[in-house]
């Protein structure tokens, strides 16, 4: 009997051996990656200018009234109330606006801001300046 047990034993250990192990499932692909909120949808780097108060009063493309105090812009293609981070490439100062009008007009320029935001930039006195541009559909981040 003991040797029976011993056998038997041997057996079960040997078949226990060569049983196979079920393979792994394969890892499952990568979701893609969904842009968040604070990523901008689109980006554009360009010269941008300004316009002020002769524009004061006026009707802009969406309807408003044009006034030079609020932090707006004209951007040929960007529907009416993107929220837009304008970077001044050469010193570096940022300002958000909104969409509210079309333009500019002037050849190789990307935007029109409004004097608030001229000031931000730091581009009142110089009237142009390249400026890095970042559209949300929400307000962007802060910087």
């Amino acid at each position: 009997m003991r040797v029976f047990r011993l056998l038997l034993l041997l057996v079960l250990s040997g078949l226990a051996g060569c049983a196979s192990q079920p393979s792994p499932a394969p890892p499952l692909p990568a979701a893609p990656q969904q842009p968040s909120a604070a990523d901008p949808f689109f980006t554009q780097t360009g010269l941008a200018s300004f316009y002020g108060h002769a524009h004061d009063g006026k009707s802009t493309a969406n309807g408003e009234n044009f006034d030079h105090r609020n932090l707006t812009a004209a951007h040929r293609t960007l529907a009416f109330g993107t929220s837009v981070r304008l970077t001044n490439l050469e010193n570096g100062k940022t300002v958000t606006v909104k969409i509210t009008d079309r333009g500019p007009f002037v050849r190789g320029r990307i935007i029109d801001v409004s004097l608030a935001a001229a000031r931000v930039l730091g581009i009142q006195d110089k009237g142009v300046t390249r400026v890095r541009l970042e559209a949300f559909h929400t307000d962007p981040p802060a910087s």
